[in-house]
């Protein structure tokens, strides 16, 4: 049986993605987290592109019928939890935000005393 195009489209895609994904952490603007989660995301894509009957066990897995319905709820998932995910992430860099304020603040204070004596 020969591949469709989107057999042969969505894992070239895919690859650049992963690529771009792994190069970004090389050069220390992304983590390793976020890569391997860019990863697995992109190789659902490729997996399910490649072999779609593989989505019959994740409507066997979810205990929804529809193909379409499993596939939207999985996902739907998935992206709530990097949602979820990047919450927690900017909460904690506005904590740090926070800190070095307010660090900056006490220095400034300290400054204007010593040059008020």
């Amino acid at each position: 049986m020969l591949p469709t195009p989107y057999q042969i489209i969505a894992p070239l895609v895919a690859l650049i993605a992963i690529l771009y994904a792994w190069n970004l952490v090389f050069r220390q603007k992304k983590t390793i987290w976020e890569a391997t989660l860019w990863t697995l995301f992109w190789g659902a894509i490729v997996g399910i592109a490649i072999y779609p009957d593989v989505i019959d066990y994740l409507t066997v897995a979810t205990g929804i019928q529809d193909r379409e319905n499993a596939v939207l709820v999985t996902f739907l998932g998935i992206l709530s939890f990097i949602v979820f995910y990047l919450v927690v992430r900017l909460e904690e860099m506005e904590q740090r935000l926070t800190r070095i304020v307010r660090m900056q603040a006490l220095k400034d204070v300290r400054m204007d005393e010593k040059d008020r004596k």
